[in-house]
């Protein structure tokens, strides 16, 4: 019998797991669920759109609910209230708040007999998982994570509210010199700077003052001026042209010492390069869907993370392919 999967929110993310469901065959697309008017929504597949409102209606009807919105006001309120409900899978990425989000979503879970899957994407999620098998194997090491060529969609939320901004596209860089000492296990201390670039791609108002708006993203705290940054203004149709996709991408890499005084050198290195960010992620979130559903029908409940999922609960496969064909 399918899994029946539910989406609340089809923007990027939602209408990414409405495709990856499309290709998983032990699961189902039931439903998707909107904050607009259900009517003005269209899905690819053709799947039934309702009002967020009749959610609770169809507790009989959804295996695990997928939610799609934000980290910084949605997932906070929504992942606690609907795992009350449901076995839930969200892809909340604020790295600081998780222990605070994890004690919230838990005591729902726990009380409903529900599953919570917090925290499930790539970076938190398949990077989180590969630093903790890194840590775990090369105990005298250090750590390193580097994210892009890619669109910071936050960032470039963040210039195009400067006034004057008429649209926007941040790239987030690795430097390149700055990775390959890490691969040369030359085990640098390197500074957020050090780390990595910001480009920028920035159409104006007609009329507004370039430097002004150059200055405003060169010095915004906490987004731009701890970074070596770069700004190109562009007309709309170069953005468009040439920067409608988002991509992102990223290494997560672990050196190592092992021997008598630690003479061996070694490198584990994990690598993605994604055409789409959300599509990914949502297939990172299908298959933790899965884990989800099988788990519960285990009896397991509570807020769980990448952490606690064993990996063959993530296949479609049985333990006997697995076996066959993967190990």
């Amino acid at each position: 019998m399918a899994i029946k999967i539910g989406i609340l929110g089809y923007g990027n993310l939602g209408r990414g797991i409405e495709y990856a469901v499309g290709q998983n065959e032990d699961m189902e697309l039931v439903a998707v669920f909107t904050r607009r008017d259900p009517g003005s929504v269209k899905t690819e597949t053709g799947v039934p759109v309702y009002r967020v409102e009749q959610l609770k209606d169809m507790k009989d009807k959804i295996d695990v609910l997928m939610l799609c919105g934000g980290s910084a006001t949605d997932l906070p309120k929504q992942t606690p209230e609907y795992a009350k409900i449901f076995n839930v899978v969200d892809s909340f990425d604020t790295h600081a708040k998780i222990g605070e989000h994890f004690a919230n979503v838990d005591a729902s879970a726990q009380a409903a007999g529900k599953i919570a899957m917090i925290s499930v994407g790539w970076d938190p999620g398949m990077f989180s998982l590969n630093r903790l098998y890194a840590n775990a194997i090369l105990r005298d090491g250090n750590d390193y994570t580097f994210w892009g060529k890619g669109v910071s969609q936050g960032h470039s939320d963040a210039i195009r509210r400067i006034p004057g901004v008429k649209n926007a596209k941040q790239y987030t860089i690795p430097v390149e010199s700055a990775l390959e000492s890490v691969r040369a296990c030359e085990n640098p201390e390197l500074t957020t700077r050090q780390k990595h670039t910001r480009e920028c791609f920035v159409v104006a108002e007609e009329g507004a003052d370039l430097a002004e708006i150059e200055n405003a993203i060169k010095t915004m705290p906490n987004y731009f001026s701890d970074y070596d940054t770069t700004v190109h203004f562009i007309s709309e149709e170069e953005l468009l042209r040439d920067h409608a996709g988002i991509p992102h991408g990223g290494f997560v890499l672990r050196t190592g010492r092992t021997g008598k005084d630690g003479q061996h050198n070694h490198v584990i290195e994990y690598s993605l390069k994604l055409d789409s960010n959300p599509e990914f992620t949502a297939c990172v979130l299908v298959a933790y869907a899965r884990a989800a559903y099988r788990m519960n029908q285990r009896g397991i409940c509570g807020c769980k993370t990448v952490f606690d999922v064993a990996p063959a609960d993530l296949s479609p496969l049985s333990a006997e392919e697995l076996r066959g064909h993967l190990l």
